[in-house]
């Protein structure tokens, strides 16, 4: 069964019970053990899944990590559990004590609704203070469930965690100062932003009007690109209402746009990740998107004769093909999961390059 699928059927099984678990014995019964059965490991074979391992820290002895998770008997990561009505981010100093003794590259910190993942990019063989990777069964998202996967027993590769672990880390530090600067711009942002169009003094008076100035905007903004998405996928449902209707389809917002062409989450989500990559070498107005029947291109100044890229996103697996070797000679890349788009800097800039 799809990885999904069983996590939404997790999610309503927490839903349906957690007011009835009472302590964290039946957090790890309940929520706990369903959700490392769902990642594909034995929860009733003890040389896979070690409940109550112990983790002796120097003199103290006896202390013991809820789970140690192996994987061709190597121990792969280890799971600290706390009831479900606990915050999974207040724990991690425990878990910390076993990561170090453990000789596992991962650490999970959950309450069985919230899984924090944790490594050591920072320190060798010291947990991160931060988690790189969350998972919230009562949030879930395709882009979260994806990273999961590699943590299955059926796709479980180290190198390819650790590859993409680095990049998680930081887009979600980036992203939270982001949605923080969003709500109460700091004075660094608004000089940055005030400076390119306004050349008087800043005053202490000027710098409160500015801010409140600069709220509005970037919430404007981001409201009128949620809203002009929102409109673009309505014309496309109404078109393919009105085909099936036998009706003849009005014009689209985009006089260019197929009405069989769908825009997807995950194709705006990786023109994003390309557009940041490429906001290092020149201004996002010249970074322009078509999406045709076949894949979703990437083109500079939106002119046919420029693609940078291309999101082959329309089939099960995933592919990115840049063109840094020339426009006729695109390489399509394999991709896991839409992170690893950011291994593929150097290309995408080599591409830039080639037009100038």
């Amino acid at each position: 069964m799809d990885l999904k699928i069983k996590l939404e059927q997790l999610h309503q099984k927490v839903v349906g019970l957690k007011d009835q678990i009472t302590t964290e014995e039946a957090t790890k019964n309940a929520f706990v053990m369903p959700f490392i059965q769902i990642l594909g490991y034995d929860i009733f074979n003890p040389t896979e899944v070690i409940p109550e391992h112990i983790c002796d820290i120097g003199t103290k002895k006896g202390e013991k990590v809820d789970y140690v998770i192996k994987h061709n008997d190597q121990p792969i990561f280890i799971i600290e559990c706390k009831h479900w009505k606990e915050n999974a981010d207040a724990h991690n100093s425990q878990l910390h004590r076993y990561y170090h003794v453990s000789k596992t590259r991962f650490g999970v910190l959950t309450n069985g609704i919230v899984y924090n993942f944790y490594t050591d990019l920072e320190k060798p063989n010291i947990m991160d203070e931060k988690p790189f990777f969350t998972i919230n069964i009562e949030d879930l998202k395709d882009s979260s469930i994806k990273i999961l996967e590699s943590f299955t027993k059926k796709d479980y590769n180290l190198e390819s965690i650790l590859d993409s672990a680095e990049a998680l880390k930081y887009i979600k530090a980036i992203r939270k100062e982001f949605e923080k600067e969003i709500e109460t711009p700091s004075d660094e942002l608004v000089k940055l932003l005030v400076s390119r169009f306004f050349e008087k003094p800043m005053t202490a008076n000027r710098m409160v009007s500015f801010k409140e100035y600069t709220r509005k905007a970037l919430t404007t903004s981001i409201n009128e690109s949620i809203s002009f998405r929102l409109k673009s996928a309505l014309s496309i449902n109404e078109q393919i209402e009105k085909q099936e209707e036998g009706v003849k389809p009005a014009q689209s917002i985009d006089e260019n746009s197929d009405s069989k062409i769908v825009t997807t989450e995950e194709e705006l989500e990786g023109f994003q990740i390309i557009k940041a990559i490429l906001r290092e070498k020149i201004p996002s107005a010249r970074i322009a998107s078509r999406d045709t029947l076949s894949y979703f291109g990437i083109l500079l100044d939106d002119n046919n004769r420029k693609p940078i890229c291309r999101l082959h996103f329309n089939t099960a697996n995933k592919y990115l093909e840049t063109f840094q070797n020339g426009k006729e000679a695109g390489e399509k890349i394999l991709l896991n999961n839409l992170d690893e788009i950011y291994n593929f800097k150097q290309e995408l800039h080599k591409t830039l390059e080639n037009y100038n």
